[in-house]
C-alpha cells in the first residue's frame, strides 16, 4: 500500500456489502483512497463471494480482464481458469481474505498476526469495520429463544463476540472505526439488565477490556445525530445512533445502528450523512428494468405449460373476489400471465430503460455486462402462487397497502391454526411498487412469503439478483454458493451504497492526498 492509503481491516465481513461501499468511495481527485487490507468471515459460500469480489477490484480497471470475470459469472469459464488467468490479482485476493474463511474466537492467531503484520508496515490512516453477528440482538431471534426453555443468554457466544471486536481494535489501534448491528441490540438484555450502554462503554475503552496497555479511548458519534457536545459526544437517547437506509438513498427501510468510533488523539470532529433532497427510491423503480419472470411450482411437475393455465384460472377467481371489495376498481386489473416467461433470465436488454436516477443508476447498474446475474425464481404451491397474485393485486387497488390475514378471503386462507389469531398478520407480504421495500433479512432464504413481487402476473418471490438490487448490491456483485446461500448472504449484508456514504465521512477526517 502507498503511505497515502487508509487501511481497511474488514470483520464479520460476510459477501462485502460494508467493505465493497467504503472501498469504492472515489476523493475529488479521483482516487479511491480506502484499500482492504484483510477481510475475515467465517461462512464458505459468503467467503467464496467475498474473495470473487476481492478479486474483481484488482482487475476492475482493466477492460481485457473484466471481460474475463464477465465470461466467469456467465458461465463461460471456471473460477479456477479465471484465477489462473491472472494469477497475481487472485494469489491477492486470496491473501485479502486470509486463504479461506476464518472465524474471530477460533482463528485468533492467524488473524490477529496478519493484522499486526498490516498495520505495522502502514504508514497512513487505518480503519476497523465490521458487524459482530446479530442472531442475538435482532428481534426475531429473541422470540424464539424466549420459546425455548433450554436458552440461557448468558452462555450464548454470540452476545459477546463484540468483544473479538475489542481485541482487534485493541491490536489495529484504528485511527477510525465503524461498527454495524441490528436496532435490536439497543433494547437487548442480560441478566435483565440492558446490554447497549455497556457496549458503548466498551467500545470508548477497549484496551481497559482487553486488558492491553498503551491503547487509547475512542468517542462514539452517530453518523445521523449530531453530538451535544463535539469532543465529549452524548446524545439523548440510544436511537440517535440509528440510521434508516431509506432517508438516504437506499429503497429499503431498513434501519440498523451503526456507531462511528474516532481516537481520542484526533481533534477532529465527524459530520454525519448527508439526506438526499429527491424522494425515496421505490421498489418498481430499482427493479422494473430486470426480466421478467415466472415462479416454478414446487411439489409437482413443473412446466411452463401447467403454470400459465394455474394463473389465468386464477385470475379469473382474483376478478370475482376482488369485484366485492374494489367494485370500482377491479377493470384497472391485468391478472393474465405472460406467456412463454421463463423461471431464470440471463440476457438484460432493457438496462437502457431503468428507471433509476442518479447517483444509484451509476452504482448499481453495468452496461458492459449486458447480463443478469442470480435472476432465477424458486419453486411454490400451487395455492401460494395465487396469494401471491392476491398480494400484489390488492396492493394495486390498495395504495401500495400489504394485506394483513384478516384482509384474506376465507377461500385463500392457509391451513394454518394461527392464521385468524392475528400473531402472524402479515405472513404474506408484497413489497410495493410505489415504496422503498421492508427490511431484506435472511428470512427471504426461507419461503419468500414476506418478499412478494409487486407484479401479480409473475406471482413468486423476490430472485437473488432483485434482493441484491435493493441492497444496492452492483449488478456485477456475483454471489456464491446454491440459491439458499446466496439470500442469506444478501440479507445479511450491509447496502454498499450507504457505507459508500459512510465512507465519505470517514475520508473528511483524514488529509491523506
Amino acid at each position: 500500500m502507498k503511505a497515502s492509503e487508509v487501511l481497511v481491516i474488514d470483520l464479520f465481513a460476510g459477501p462485502g456489502g460494508l467493505g465493497e461501499g467504503i472501498s469504492s468511495y472515489v476523493g475529488d481527485n479521483g482516487l479511491k483512497p480506502f484499500q482492504i487490507g484483510v477481510s475475515v468471515e467465517k461462512e464458505p459460500s459468503a467467503h467464496r463471494t467475498l474473495t470473487t469480489r476481492a478479486f474483481f477490484r484488482k482487475i476492475a480497471d482493466n477492460p481485457d480482464s473484466c471481460n474475463d470475470y464477465y465470461d466467469y459469472v456467465k458461465g463461460h469459464i471456471t473460477r479456477d481458469q479465471l484465477f489462473e488467468l491472472h494469477p497475481k490479482e487472485s494469489q491477492a485476493a486470496i491473501e485479502e481474505t486470509l486463504n479461506g474463511p476464518k472465524a474471530l474466537g477460533v482463528d485468533n492467531e492467524l488473524i490477529h498476526e496478519r493484522i499486526r503484520t498490516l498495520t505495522s508496515s502502514h504508514k497512513g490512516p487505518t480503519v476497523v469495520i465490521g458487524g459482530p453477528p446479530c442472531q442475538a440482538y435482532s428481534l426475531a431471534g429473541r422470540s424464539r429463544n424466549a420459546g425455548n426453555k433450554e436458552y440461557k443468554a448468558e452462555e450464548d457466544h454470540r452476545h459477546f463476540l463484540y468483544k473479538e471486536y475489542l481485541q482487534v481494535l485493541s491490536i489495529a489501534k484504528p485511527d477510525i472505526f465503524v461498527m454495524e448491528n441490528v436496532r435490536g441490540i439497543l433494547s437487548a438484555k442480560l441478566d435483565g439488565k440492558l446490554m447497549f450502554p455497556e457496549i458503548l462503554e466498551d467500545l470508548q475503552q477497549p484496551g481497559k477490556v482487553t486488558k492491553t496497555e498503551g491503547v487509547l479511548g475512542y468517542r462514539i458519534y452517530s453518523l445521523v445525530t449530531e453530538a451535544e457536545d463535539s469532543h465529549n459526544p452524548t446524545y439523548k437517547k440510544p436511537a440517535d445512533f440509528l440510521i434508516k437506509s431509506e432517508d438516504y438513498g437506499i429503497p429499503q427501510a431498513r434501519h440498523r445502528v451503526i456507531l462511528l468510533g474516532v481516537r481520542e488523539d484526533l481533534k477532529q470532529v465527524p459530520g454525519t450523512l448527508k439526506a438526499p433532497e429527491k424522494a425515496a427510491v421505490t421498489v418498481k423503480e430499482t427493479l422494473d428494468d430486470l426480466p421478467p419472470l415466472r415462479s416454478g411450482f414446487s411439489k409437482q411437475k413443473d412446466n411452463g405449460q401447467d403454470w400459465t393455465h394455474a394463473v389465468s384460472s386464477h385470475a379469473k377467481q382474483l376478478k370475482k373476489i376482488f369485484s366485492r371489495s374494489f367494485k370500482d376498481k377491479v377493470n384497472q386489473l391485468d391478472l393474465e400471465p405472460i406467456t412463454k416467461l421463463e423461471r431464470k433470465s440471463i440476457e438484460h436488454k432493457d438496462v437502457q430503460n431503468s428507471a433509476l436516477q442518479e447517483p444509484l443508476r451509476s452504482w448499481l447498474l453495468d452496461e458492459k455486462l449486458n447480463y443478469v446475474l442470480n435472476h432465477e425464481t424458486r419453486g411454490h404451491m400451487k395455492d401460494d402462487l395465487l396469494r401471491y397474485a392476491f398480494c400484489a393485486a390488492y396492493s394495486q387497488l390498495n395504495n401500495g397497502i400489504s394485506p394483513k390475514s384478516r384482509d384474506f378471503p376465507s377461500e385463500l386462507a392457509p391451513k394454518h391454526a394461527n392464521w385468524k389469531t392475528g400473531k402472524h398478520a402479515d405472513r404474506f407480504r408484497v413489497q410495493s411498487a410505489d415504496k422503498p421495500a421492508t427490511t431484506v433479512t435472511s428470512h427471504i432464504s426461507k419461503d419468500g412469503h414476506y418478499f412478494v413481487h409487486y407484479d401479480p402476473k409473475q406471482c413468486r418471490s423476490l430472485t437473488v439478483r432483485e434482493a441484491a438490487r435493493l441492497q444496492t448490491f452492483p449488478d456485477n456483485y456475483f454471489f456464491e454458493g446454491n440459491r439458499t446461500q446466496q439470500y442469506v448472504q444478501v440479507g445479511n449484508a450491509v447496502p454498499p451504497f450507504l457505507a459508500q456514504q459512510i465512507a465519505k465521512v470517514l475520508f473528511e477526517q483524514f488529509e491523506v492526498y
